[in-house]
């Protein structure tokens, strides 16, 4: 559309778009974000390290092993916090398994600093089988070596920091203890501690203790629920 301009032009000035801000540019502008630590082999070991110490008493030696534990703390105080094992130690007045011993904690060491899933570990040392055969702990369960009981030390560390879950949820252990009791009561038997096992047990396959017996005509394991009739 024509302007008649019928004034002197005086002066003048450009008109520029200035748009909003949108959505998107409020998006792309960088946030600021906190930064997670997580577990690698460059992480410096703290002065002070949180431990638990378990006892491992076998018949293949007059004296106890000790495995020592220590734990690391990452982004502490924060959402992300984690407790992750960091080092391991064996100790036990039984010098005969030195040399391998040393040699298995700084092995273990190092895959807990190197970070990842490290629980693949417990299966590891569980499976060694001594060729002179193995034995059962207190409470029944079968120790195929010593290696494997180590791993079984290690195993029960993991779940006391929650890096393993257990296997059974509390409608299971409910249902185990129920079974346990009714057992017990049918057979005029004292309430035993939860790491026993009535005496005649027989191994369950599936966690390779000395816990199943025979009730309502069905093969039960009294420790991780497996039985014959589903």
């Amino acid at each position: 559309m024509a302007i008649k301009i019928d004034k002197k032009i005086v002066g003048y000035e450009v008109v520029r778009d200035q748009p909003a801000e949108t959505t998107a540019t409020a998006e792309a502008a960088p946030r600021k974000t906190a930064e997670v630590i997580q577990m690698h082999e460059r992480l410096e070991r703290p002065d002070m390290l949180l431990g638990s110490t378990y006892k491992v008493k076998t018949p293949l030696s007059e004296h106890a092993l000790y495995v020592t534990i220590n734990d690391v703390i990452l982004n502490p105080g924060t959402e992300h916090e984690q407790r992750r094992p960091f080092e391991v130690f064996i100790n036990s007045k039984n010098m005969e398994h030195f040399q391998w011993i040393v040699a298995l904690t700084r092995i273990i060491s190092a895959v807990f600093r190197k970070g990842g899933d490290v629980t693949f570990l417990v299966e590891e040392l569980r499976s060694v089988f001594d060729p002179r055969g193995g034995y059962f702990k207190k409470g029944g369960k079968y120790m195929p070596s010593l290696v494997a009981e180590i791993g079984d030390a290690i195993e029960c560390h993991m779940r006391s920091i929650g890096l393993l879950k257990d296997d059974l949820d509390d409608g299971q252990k409910t249902f185990i203890a129920e079974k346990r009791a009714e057992y017990e009561n049918a057979n005029g038997l004292a309430p035993a501690d939860e790491c026993e096992f009535p005496e005649g047990a027989q191994m369950c396959g599936k966690c390779r203790t000395k816990a199943v017996v025979q009730m309502d005509n069905c093969m039960t394991c009294l420790s991780c629920g497996e039985s014959k009739c589903g």
